[in-house]
């Protein structure tokens, strides 16, 4: 017989861990068709002799909700040999939603997830109001990836309970609708579930997102909603302190897990510069409940963002910064300046949280004032030294200086480099398609193959390749991708292991948004060939033209 397509002498790496194998693949109507030695012709030959052939990667978090109205190519994700996406993570997103609460949902995104208020209001398409609607919008647009979701919580309680949301759990009424709502979500396809209990997570007008403001009441009717259908997991972005699980974050997730009955996957581990060791010892204390499904996500790559004062995205955690969002350049300009606006962001500082404080890990990238280009490069605890002054102090004034058009760069984070193979953690946490004006960790599985894999050998190629396909797989119940094997969907990654990696240290500006919107971009290396449901996406990183991703269905 002739298949549409045979991928010939490629070194086979299955996402099982198995080890690798010489084989050629065989794919027909999306399929894969065969493995092995394939003597039939084919209408399309790719030789990848010298080259691996992976399934294609699985990203389990993202923020496309809104890109996918303007950008088919789900970029630069779709780069990076990421065949799926998994969207609607910590309790955001831009569904449900009735016509009179689209600002509301527009400010939920750009206070969570940094996207620029004048790029959603000119890019989302806003063809739906009810979750399912959704979905089927995403599945009539074209699409080079496959798109997953999570229901959000956030825009389900807006839906039912109106602007009440922001300031009061639902009453048992309103909680037997959205867990109705919710049921309808994940009956439709949607994967679970996601909502958020940390404070930097605000939303419209400054106030806290509405999930957050769900009883334990409302959390058990909604995770009932999954045990009663059987399916779906559930995310949240749970520990308020990075890397420090505290009692009540440990009830709660032990409650999610109970009440479910289905996987919860939790943010975040991360490896803190002023503390170190966190990490290790919430690993340790949480080991039960990772033990009955409850995994945290970590990061393989150093967190590294942009930062300025006009979208202070990441001190929304600090109880003084709350007066400073989603207003007008004067009016931030007056609290920057005033004493006891800082006097209380200093006594803040005693509780870091997101933003550490540690100036020497803060620096100047870029000022427009010509009396401060000097200081590009410098952090600001060399600057205050240099003036005189206290870092917080000079943190506050250089914007000021530059009419808070000075760009900072802060390294967040670091990697826990001995979490990286550990199957009691998922990798992700990539934020694609969120933060775009301040970093892009959407090529964290080229980084990891490169960096991890190759260069300090932290785990062998088909671990790391297992971590990145068939365990985000398996967590969601996506049970036809994630692994090359006869019969399953032939989403494949095809690289050059000898250079595969990202420009994660040094990401691209473009604008590229709707109306001209900067976002900051990271081009992948060593990717030959992207393949989606058996057509060829891109080659050597030029897309083919075929829109071949899918909506995937729960």
């Amino acid at each position: 017989m002739a298949y549409d397509l045979i991928i010939r002498n490629g070194s086979v790496v299955d996402g099982t861990g198995a080890a690798r194998r010489t084989a050629d693949i065989a794919i027909s109507h999306g399929r894969i068709a065969e493995i092995g030695s394939c003597r039939d012709s084919a209408r399309r030959v790719l030789d990848a002799s010298d080259l691996i052939v992976a399934p294609g990667f699985i990203d389990p978090h993202t923020h496309y909700d809104a890109q996918i109205c303007w950008d088919p190519l789900v970029s630069c994700s779709s780069w990076h040999g990421i065949t799926t996406v998994m969207m609607g993570n910590c309790g955001v997103g831009i569904a449900p939603c009735q016509p009179q609460v689209r600002e509301v949902a527009t400010w939920d995104l750009v206070n969570v997830e940094a996207i620029p208020f004048d790029v959603l209001n000119r890019g989302i398409s806003w063809e739906w109001q009810t979750f399912p609607q959704y979905m089927d919008a995403a599945a009539n647009r074209p699409k080079a990836i496959n798109l997953a979701f999570l229901a959000p919580l956030t825009p389900f309680r807006h839906f039912v309970i109106g602007e009440e949301s922001m300031e009061r759990a639902a009453r048992p009424d309103e909680t037997l609708r959205i867990k109705s709502l919710l049921k309808e979500a994940v009956a439709a396809g949607a994967f679970g579930f996601s909502t958020t209990n940390i404070l930097q997570h605000i939303g419209y007008q400054g106030r806290p997102l509405a999930c957050r403001l769900a009883s334990n009441d409302e959390l058990k009717a909604y995770c009932n909603a999954l045990n009663e259908l059987g399916k779906g997991a559930i995310e949240i972005a749970l520990t308020r302190t990075p890397a420090v699980m505290n009692d009540e974050e440990y009830a709660l997730l032990d409650l999610l897990l109970t009440e479910s009955g289905r996987p919860v996957t939790w943010l975040a581990l991360m490896k803190r510069y002023d503390l170190p060791e966190a990490y290790h010892e919430t690993l340790r204390r949480a080991d039960p409940l990772i033990r009955r499904g409850g995994l945290p996500q970590i990061s393989n790559l150093q967190l590294v963002n942009e930062l300025d004062l006009r979208s202070p995205f990441m001190l929304a955690s600090f109880p003084s910064w709350m007066p400073a969002f989603n207003q007008p350049i004067e009016v931030q300009k007056r609290l920057y300046a005033d004493p006891q606006f800082r006097a209380a962001f200093r006594n803040d500082l005693k509780t870091p949280r997101v933003f550490h404080g540690i100036w020497s890990l803060l620096w100047v990238k870029e000022a427009v004032n010509p009396r401060l280009k000097q200081l590009e490069g410098r952090t600001v605890a060399e600057i205050a030294q240099e003036r005189g002054t206290d870092g917080l102090d000079t943190f506050l004034d250089l914007p000021l200086e530059d009419d808070l058009q000075l760009i900072y760069t802060m390294a967040r984070f670091d990697v826990p480099e001995d979490l990286l193979a550990d199957p009691r953690t998922m990798i992700g946490l990539s934020d694609g398609g969120a933060h775009v004006d301040m970093l892009c960790d959407a090529g964290y599985c080229t980084e990891l193959l490169g960096t991890a894999v190759r260069e300090k050998q932290l785990m062998s190629l088909e671990r790391a390749i297992k971590r990145l396909t068939s365990e985000p797989a398996d967590f969601f119940g996506i049970r036809d991708r994630g692994r090359i094997a006869t019969g399953l969907a032939a989403d494949i990654a095809i690289f050059d292991f000898n250079t595969v990696g990202s420009s994660a240290t040094h990401p691209e500006v473009r604008r590229d948004l709707p109306g001209g919107g900067r976002r900051l971009v990271v081009p992948a290396h060593g990717v030959q060939y992207a393949i989606v449901n058996g057509e060829i996406l891109y080659e050597d990183q030029q897309h083919t033209g075929a829109f071949p991703g899918q909506v995937l269905r729960s």
